[in-house]
């Protein structure tokens, strides 16, 4: 029987030119330096976004703050803004450098998304934002709202009469379709969600508690998004994570909000502090996304590095092989079977390869049973709680200053700043949370 071809290689033919590939394919945590990345100022443009899409996405969040304020009395201490704090973890830190045996220099902060209001997660950034964007689009081409309205007039009846005459629909392993469903209902849109079979129980609860309706499927995130994609008809707008600008813009805003925030607490960002970010990658769209808001506004003096599941690395594979969306995890022998259920994409976005070819610095993979451990120890040492994908992040120091290549790249830095992106987890049920914490197996 002749054997598939990946692109025009066999599997081994990759694994042989690429070592990565081969770590990959055997489920070894791995670190990976892309050799396309472009060190300078990058070329932003490429990808179709450019910085006055940014611009323009953050002020349309800020024309929403007052409806948001209002139809979520969590946010109305930050006057309708969801954004979420930044904190420094030294405890976690040391344990880092104990445990992997490796000086990192510089500070570990977390970018703490888990604490994002309305859905917890980073993906509230992308997936309100694009509910919010098609919803001023169909009520300004209606005539009934003008940007220059306060717009917690969308909380009026007439408007939720008119977005109920309209259908979103998403595909989603969870927290997008958290995301999606939540302010989708809150509008008065017939929300669906397509839930693949390693979403979580409690979200698909949570979401029909909204009023959303969720369709199961016994097969992964890439079917979930195929069958919602056949199903979505006219009048229902699809929310599509792998190739949406609109959710890309929502999540690039991030950065804007980020440089503030380094800025009140003094640490600066230059040629000689430059600043490391790690972000848990599944089909690519939010990492991307924030990846390309923190190269618009840090430009050469930013790098960012993707983490990934070892049993769902489908980024990882889609920008070695250069093959983007034409691979998929399991053409390496991958199953795609991981606890971090937010990364557990088997197909990477060709979009948002496309546009970090240039832009991403490297990756790590992360197998479960360290995300575990992670938890585990986030949990003791700075009493903060992740879900198992959020904390994948946090193994980028380790691998950037533990390995041959990393060291290579960095060429001695003593002075930067590491920012893990901690995606999400404050909505976990806490007898759920509990079990993630004691599935440590090698927890002291």
């Amino acid at each position: 029987m002749e054997e598939k071809l990946i692109g025009n290689k066999t599997a081994e033919q990759w694994e042989k030119e690429s070592p990565v590939l081969a770590d990959a394919a055997s489920l070894r945590e791995t670190f990976w330096i892309n050799p396309h990345y472009k060190k300078g100022n990058p070329e932003l443009s490429l990808c179709g976004v450019s910085p006055a899409d940014m611009d323009d996405a953050s002020n349309r969040l800020t024309r929403f703050a007052p409806f948001i304020a209002r139809a979520f009395p969590e946010t109305a201490k930050d006057a309708g803004i969801i954004e979420s704090p930044l904190r420094e973890i030294p405890g976690m830190l040391d344990f880092l450098k104990k445990d992997r045996d490796v000086q990192i220099p510089g500070r570990l902060l977390l970018k703490c998304d888990n604490l994002l209001p309305i859905s917890g997660s980073i993906k509230a950034r992308g997936g309100i934002y694009e509910v919010l964007a098609h919803a001023e689009k169909l009520a300004l081409e209606r005539g009934m709202l003008k940007e220059s309205d306060s717009y917690d007039i969308l909380l009026e009846d007439s408007f939720r009469k008119f977005f109920n005459t309209r259908e979103l629909a998403v595909g989603s392993t969870g927290n997008l379709g958290l995301s999606i469903g939540i302010m989708g209902a809150k509008l008065g849109f017939k929300t669906t969600v397509h839930m693949s079979a390693d979403a979580r129980q409690w979200k698909k609860d949570l979401l029909r508690s909204k009023g959303v309706t969720v369709v199961e499927y016994d097969a992964d995130y890439s079917k979930a998004v195929e069958e919602g994609r056949k199903l979505a008809g006219p009048d229902c707008h699809f929310v599509d994570d792998e190739n949406s600008k609109t959710l890309f813009l929502g999540y690039s805003v991030a950065a804007l909000r980020l440089k503030k925030q380094l800025e009140a607490l003094h640490i600066p960002v230059d040629a000689e502090h430059p600043l490391f970010v790690y972000l848990p990658c599944g089909v690519g769209g939010g990492p991307g996304g924030v990846s390309h808001g923190i190269k618009r506004v840090f430009g050469s003096n930013a790098h960012c590095f993707f983490a990934e599941p070892t049993h769902a690395p489908c980024m990882l594979l889609g920008l070695v092989t250069g093959l983007q969306d034409k691979v998929c995890v399991g053409d390496f022998g991958i199953d795609n079977k991981t606890c971090a259920d937010g990364l557990a994409v088997g197909r990477p976005s060709s979009f948002v390869g496309g546009v970090m070819d240039t832009l991403l610095s490297g990756e790590v993979t992360v197998s479960d049973e360290q995300l575990y451990y992670l938890v585990h120890k986030l949990a003791d040492l700075e009493d903060i709680w992740l879900e198992p994908s959020a904390t994948a992040g946090l193994m980028g120091p380790p691998g950037l200053y533990g390995t041959e290549a990393g060291k290579a790249w960095l060429g001695g830095t003593d002075n930067a700043t590491h920012l893990v992106w901690a995606t999400g987890g404050s909505m976990v049920p806490a007898e759920e949370m509990r079990k993630y914490y004691e599935m440590s197996d090698i927890a002291s």
